[in-house]
């Protein structure tokens, strides 16, 4: 079953909000993989900095603009989530396009808010 939270973007520094989504998913017993530019441990979560294919990924949160989203596109994809949460700062109309040819939907807004207001 799938039921892992992925955060791209992830960053070992406290004041980062993908920092804080981890911190806050795995407070409110969600299973969190993360990937970011730098290795490293936030919590009991692992950071690795290259893409890892899983396959139990249920929700992909980005951390990432749309810039930089462009290399992750084809593995987000293959990952095949059932939904990728767009943050604040992070809005791709292109990206949203290619989920829903995929039958992945897509979300504008702040994994934060949705743990805080129980609508995760």
């Amino acid at each position: 079953m799938k039921n892992v939270t992925l955060v791209l973007g992830a960053s070992l520094k406290e004041e980062r909000y993908s920092n804080k989504a981890i911190k806050r998913l795995r407070s409110n017993n969600k299973q969190v993989k993360a990937i970011g530019l730098r290795q490293g441990i936030v919590d009991d979560v692992t950071i690795e900095n290259q893409k890892i294919f899983y396959e139990d990924i249920d929700t992909v949160t980005l951390y990432l603009n749309p810039k930089r989203q462009k290399e992750y596109y084809k593995y987000i994809i293959a990952l095949k989530p059932n939904r990728v949460i767009f943050n604040p700062g992070t809005e791709n109309e292109k990206f949203v396009k290619q989920l829903l040819e995929n039958n992945i939907i897509s979300e504008v807004a702040c994994t934060l808010v949705l743990l805080a207001t129980n609508q995760y």
